[in-house]
Parts: structure tokens; sequence; C-alpha cells
């Protein structure tokens, strides 16, 4: 910019020259005049520019749009979505909704000892300025039974704190699955591992001279061994199927050669119940699957209806389509049915109505499991209806493929 105004002052000023250079020769007629004239103007604008060039680089910046009133303690904490107090003098003096609604609307102006009712919480909001804040305090008891706070305190001043409550209940119940899932492992594994070293200690110690003994013996080993087996291939399966969960399917199956399919393998099981096995295919679209998982899927719940009903009732298998987005393929069993308290937890890992009867008629537990999770992978919805004295309907609605 500065090279600009210096070439347009030499310009303005060689115009000047020029104009009054020609007035000169021309004379002092009015030829000069106008000449002369001309040419001051031209300087003159050409000058002008330069100015305004100046005075543009020069002006000072518009100003700033004016910012919005600082907000007020109230507002800001009201924008987090977990409880939040502001606490002085050991008074709650400012608390956002998820706050109020935790601990009571009662809590403003109250002793924060008598606001967060733990005795933990008590000692640390108590404490001197050297109580070591930034270790959290883990909180049960607010709120409902089940749920597990993670209480923070930071200190705002000499009098002012700021106490922050993070629900944990998630992540506690995740590891609470976790560990009561090892246990009930562990416990299904030992127990037919611990009948099978008793009946070998026994053979060792001579009934095996026995050929009655021994060949009940061993066909008890022989049931326990494959129980054993049975379980660990279910847990190898839950376990690759959460670890697919979210990755969708990329295979086309038609759930209709599929359930034809598992009705032949089934049927051509040795099983007294294999009769009963009745299916009802409709035309219906293919879906987006992995053909192995639902095989798995039709033969669990096939084989639960099968084990858990009535002995020459019908177990019917049908594949419905009704034109609308999904595919509904339904399990039909006439048995003594499943009482209302059970059907929220029929789908946890291990969960038995009846232990007994699942174990003598070779269940693991994992069967209601391994359905819901291959359901859930392949974006589709499990639904169990049930009537004691008259039978169990389970349900399985997958997306159709586009």
């Amino acid at each position: 910019m500065a090279g600009e105004r210096a070439i347009r002052a030499g310009v303005a000023l060689g115009i000047a020259v020029a104009s009054g250079a020609a007035a000169l020769i021309i004379g002092s007629d009015a030829n000069a005049i106008v000449v002369a004239m001309v040419g001051a103007i031209a300087a003159v604008l050409v000058a002008l520019g330069t100015v305004s060039d100046d005075a543009a680089e020069t002006a000072p910046p518009p100003p700033a749009p004016a910012l919005p009133a600082e907000p007020l303690i109230s507002d800001v904490i009201e924008a987090v979505v977990e409880p939040v107090l502001i606490v002085a003098d050991r008074r709650v003096v400012r608390a956002n909704s998820p706050a109020r609604a935790l601990l009571g609307q009662h809590i403003l102006g109250e002793d924060v000892r008598l606001a967060i009712r733990h005795p933990a919480a008590a000692e640390r909001l108590t404490a001197g300025p050297d109580s070591g804040d930034d270790e959290p305090i883990h909180l049960v008891g607010l709120g409902t039974r089940e749920q597990r706070w993670e209480m923070h305190v930071r200190r705002a001043g000499p009098s002012l704190r700021v106490v922050h409550l993070i629900d944990r209940t998630g992540s506690y119940a995740a590891d609470r699955i976790r560990v009561d899932f090892v246990a009930n492992a562990s416990h299904e594994l030992r127990t037919p591992l611990a009948s099978i070293l008793g009946f070998i200690e026994t053979l060792r110690e001579g009934a095996g001279d026995d050929p009655e003994i021994r060949d009940r013996f061993l066909k008890i080993m022989f049931g326990e061994a494959t129980r054993m087996r049975r379980l660990v291939d279910d847990l190898m399966s839950l376990s690759r199927i959460e670890a697919e969960k979210y990755r969708e399917p990329d295979q086309t199956v038609r759930l209709g050669d599929l359930v034809e399919e598992v009705r032949a393998e089934v049927s051509s099981i040795a099983d007294r119940r294999a009769g009963d096995l009745v299916t009802a295919v409709a035309d219906a679209p293919p879906v987006r699957g992995d053909r192995a998982q639902l095989s798995q899927v039709l033969h669990n719940l096939i084989g639960n209806a099968l084990k858990y009903g009535r002995p020459n009732t019908p177990v019917t298998v049908e594949l419905i389509h009704d034109g609308g987005p999904m595919v509904r393929l339904t399990v039909r069993d006439e048995g003594d049915g499943i009482p209302p308290e059970h059907l929220p937890r029929l789908t946890e890992r291990f969960y038995r109505v009846d232990s007994g009867r699942s174990r003598a008629a070779g269940g693991t537990g994992l069967g209601l499991s391994i359905v819901k999770h291959i359901v859930e992978r392949h974006r589709g919805r499990l639904d169990i209806v049930s009537t004691p004295g008259t039978g169990t309907i389970v349900t399985v609605l997958l997306p159709a493929s586009r």
C-alpha cells in the first residue's frame, strides 16, 4: 500500500507539472486556462485517492459486537445434566434441577449434611482444607436402592465448595453382571466335573470290576462330559456373538428355506418329540443376516419348545410377512407356561425358571441369552409371551432385506 501511494503522488505531481508547462507554451488565453484547470483537477483526484487509502488503512476497526451479560451461577449449573450443588458455609445455596430431583426440593438453604445423608459425604464436606478433595467418594442409598453415585468436591473459595454427583449405576451393574457370569460359569463347569471325578475315583477303588456298575457309571460320566461340552460351546458362541454385536451381518438369508432345513435336522434326531414339530412358512422376503447364527436361533427356540412343551402337543414354527419392513418368526408350544414374574429375566445368562428341570433336560441356561444377542446384532426384536397352563410364544422380528 505504501508503494501504491508513492506512485500516485508521483503521477499527481507529473500531471501538475505537465499542465503548467502546457499553459506556458499555449499562453495566457482561454485554452491555457482550461489546460491548467484540467491538470489541476486530475492531480487533485489522484491525490485524493492516495489520501482515502491512507484514511482507510489508518481508520480504527469497527467496534466488536457487545457480549451478553455474564451468566449467573444458577444458569451455569442448570446446564449440567448431572446433580450439582454450590455449598457456602456448609449450607446449600444453589442446586440444579437434577440435584433437586434426586435429593428433594427442600435442600436449598439446608445443611449439606442433611441434604446428602451419607456418613462418608458428611465427613468430606465438613473436612478442613487439607482433606484431599480430589478423591471421589462412592455413595450408596441416594435415589433408589440400586443406584450408585460418585461424589466429587472442589473448593471455590475459603468457605465455598462445588459438589458434583455422577451416576455410576450402569458401570456397577456391568461389573456385577461380569462377576456373576464368571461365578455362574465356574459353578456350572465345576458341578459336572466334580461328578466325573467322583465316579472315576469310585471305579478305581474296585467298583469297575462289576460290569453293570461300570456301565452305569460310564453312562453318567458320558452325560456329564457332554453337558460340560455343551456349556463350553455355548460360552464360546456367546463370546463370539458379543464380539460381533456392532458389526451388522452382510449375508442375504431366506428364512423359509432355513426353517425347513432346521426342521429336517431336528426330525432326523432320534427324539420322541421330533414328530410334534409343525412348520407354517409363508412367502417372505429375505433378511440380511448371518445364516449360521439365525440357524442357532431356530435350534435354540425349537429345542426349548420341545423340552418344555407337553408330550404329543404340537410345536409350531411360523414365518409371516404382512408387507411391512419386518419379517415375523414365531415358535409356539403348548407346555406348562412361565409365570409372569420370570419373563423379564429369561434372557439373563444362567437364569432358569426351574433349575432342576432345566439341568435334567440338558439345558445350559445360556440359550435365550444367545438368542437375544443374535437378534440384537441383526437389529431385530425379541418378544416372549407366556400363559401358565397354556404355553409360550416366542416371537423374533427381523428387518427384511432392502
